[in-house]
């Protein structure tokens, strides 16, 4: 395995899935305070979540509250109610290559824009005979950190 090309900086956001988004609003939003920063809708992710922030500036948390847009579909983002974690990385294509030249296995998809706007791509949560590095379980975003993320965090 050669040296990293690539340095993970933090956790850039978790992601909660539910049959109804407004209960989750409840905890996250009413009682907890966070603050609801926009609303993503996706068809073909078969997701309606709000977009909400924990903390400020350049360190602050995303926290996404999901429900799908049609419970029969999927991705069915409310059947696993801790739906991902994502985490911030100074040079996502490079880690990418490198993770994938380590038998890191990605969610088909490859890296595209997410919902916050960022550059984004998914390790799958399960390995396979050609990449038998999975999330074990888990969905794991890596979000390519902008300037200012790297300048704080790295």
């Amino acid at each position: 395995m050669g040296a990293k090309p690539f340095k993970i900086l933090g956790i850039q956001q978790i992601a909660i899935g539910g049959p109804d988004k407004a209960k989750l609003k409840s905890l996250w939003v009413d009682m907890l305070g966070l603050t609801v920063k926009s609303t993503f809708v996706s068809e073909r992710e078969n997701v309606d979540e709000d977009i909400c922030q924990l903390g400020s500036g350049p360190t602050a948390v995303e926290v996404d509250l999901m429900q799908p847009l049609d419970l029969e579909k999927k991705p069915a983002v409310h059947t696993t109610p801790l739906n991902h974690v994502g985490l911030w990385v100074d040079d996502l294509p490079k880690a990418v290559e490198w993770m994938t030249a380590n038998g890191v296995r990605f969610a088909p998809g490859g890296i595209r824009k997410g919902a916050a706007g960022h550059d984004i791509t998914f390790i799958h949560p399960k390995g396979n005979e050609q990449f038998p590095l999975g999330g074990e379980g888990v969905l794991i975003e890596l979000v390519q950190a902008p300037p200012e993320v790297v300048a704080a965090l790295g």
